[in-house]
């Protein structure tokens, strides 16, 4: 009998220490690092993107007004540059929902002047404290990243790889129906 009661305890003993495991590894591991660090980076990169974004339109509109006048020539290079920069139709284009495991995501592309000006979650990942802290650190990296790099081809973000694709997924769908 007294054997059997050691095997009880012991079992009971590893069971309440893997759930206290369990508990700590879903909230206290890494929330601070995650949550406070991040996020001022990624204000400064979209700011920079936009600003970056903004001088090149400028540039390539007016240098082309430049070479306009000399002759037909010309003028076929900037409608070949204008078409180069324009390769959305302008608008918005709600993406599919795509399943991110433990959420679904949904974007929309916002397109104005021909490019992406603006990526936004209309759904996601959002009822778990996990998940809260991973989209609040990746959603803005995300949103930057597809707006400098004018399409759907972004890096996975480290930590958030389901929230990652799903969101390549929803805006691909979203841009294809951009296309010009």
């Amino acid at each position: 009998m007294k054997i059997h009661l050691k095997k009880v305890l012991v079992s009971l003993l590893v069971i309440v220490g893997f759930v206290f495991y369990a508990i700590y590894q879903r909230y206290f591991i890494a929330q601070p690092a995650m949550v406070t660090n991040p996020p001022p980076d990624t204000v400064a990169d979209q700011s920079t993107s936009e600003t970056v974004s903004t001088t090149t339109v400028s540039q390539a509109e007016t240098a082309p007004s430049a070479d306009t006048p000399v002759t037909l020539a010309g003028t076929s290079a900037t409608t070949a540059t204008t078409a180069e920069n324009a390769p959305y139709k302008d608008g918005q284009y709600d993406g599919n929902i795509a399943d991110a495991y433990y959420g679904l995501v949904q974007v929309r592309a916002i397109i104005q002047g021909g490019k992406i000006t603006d990526v936004q979650f209309l759904s996601y990942p959002n009822d778990r404290s996990k998940s809260i802290q991973i989209n609040t650190y990746a959603m803005p990296k995300l949103k930057a990243e597809a707006v400098k790099a004018q399409s759907a081809k972004v890096n996975i973000v480290t930590g958030a790889t389901n929230t990652s694709r799903a969101f390549i997924n929803s805006l691909t769908n979203a841009l294809s129906q951009a296309q010009v």
